[in-house]
């Protein structure tokens, strides 16, 4: 058990919101469960409900339980794929899945699920907890990754997202519209200096090129196409709030509110493109727009 004092500088913000602040990798969503467990007092004695307002000066023990195992388990959770064969995966994944566990997710990954679907034959190379994974999409970034059942097929799709012949066409929605209807955007990123938790383009970053297209003007909005030319964290919705038009939804990287009930940003990987790496054969897979950007678009129509 790890115990760990919090002193807020300031008043009226909740709990809840105030914990990942002072807890490297704690989400609000975990944070609120630890509240539930009774795991978070004020002094040492009284239980704080998660809706508490704080007082600056206020004394909060929190109180960690033991790490739970790094090995993620399989778990029986349905799996849209695209393709599949003895050495690799395609899947689409939904808005809301984490592709690998990590602090305040520990299951319900895809990792849990393609370990059950896959039966556990999945690549070593990304270590116990990412098997399988040769790349990844935000949780709240809909649409299709490979993952690789055997260290043969990882290292050959990661030579290819190395030498960047693997393609990957995602489509999202930005506020405003560009000035150029076809653009790219090369620009360094790394983390944020004033906040660690957000990417952010930065003067010695690691080299980051999106190539951009208008698919179709909307009211207040664009639809735009992107291709990867490499792939930075986050890089699609850093570089589009680098040039004034983040993508609509996105709470961290953009306006800091619901648009039109879109809980996350806007934006959908639809398009694979790759080698087989035993075959050699050329291979194209697609995800249509799923029903949340179909639903955001005939509202921005």
């Amino acid at each position: 058990m790890e115990w760990i004092w919090i002193i807020p500088e300031e008043s009226g913000e909740r709990i809840d919101a105030l914990l990942p602040r002072y807890v490297e990798g704690l989400s609000r969503a975990r944070a609120q469960k630890l509240l539930e467990q009774g795991a978070v007092t004020l002094g040492e004695t009284e239980i704080v409900k998660k809706n508490r307002p704080v007082t600056a000066g206020e004394r909060y023990l929190l109180r960690l339980p033991e790490a739970e195992s790094a090995v993620p388990q399989p778990q029986d959770i349905p799996l849209d794929v695209a393709y599949e064969d003895s050495d690799l995966i395609v899947v689409n994944k939904p808005r809301g899945m984490v592709v690998h566990p990590a602090p305040g997710h520990t299951d319900g990954t895809l990792v849990n699920a393609l370990l059950f679907h896959c039966a556990g034959e999945l690549s070593g190379v990304g270590g116990v907890a990412r098997p399988g994974i040769v790349h990844r999409i935000d949780r709240d970034t809909s649409g299709l990754l490979v993952a690789a059942k055997n260290d043969f097929t990882h290292l050959g799709l990661s030579a290819q997202l190395a030498d960047r012949s693997l393609g990957r066409v995602y489509y999202g929605v930005v506020y405003g519209c560009p000035r150029e209807p076809e653009g790219t955007v090369d620009a360094p990123i790394g983390r944020c200096p004033t906040d660690r938790k957000r990417m952010a383009v930065v003067p010695g970053g690691r080299r980051a090129v999106t190539h951009y297209r208008l698919a179709e003007p909307l009211r207040g909005f664009s639809l735009l196409e992107f291709r990867l030319e490499t792939g930075r964290t986050h890089q699609i919705r850093v570089h589009m709030e680098h040039i004034g038009h983040p993508l609509a939804g996105d709470l961290v990287y953009g306006r800091k509110r619901p648009e039109h009930g879109l809980s996350g940003q806007c934006l959908h990987a639809a398009e694979l493109h790759f080698r087989h790496p035993r075959t050699g054969e050329a291979m194209s897979c697609t995800a249509p727009l799923p029903a949340y950007f179909t639903g955001f678009l005939a509202k921005v129509r």
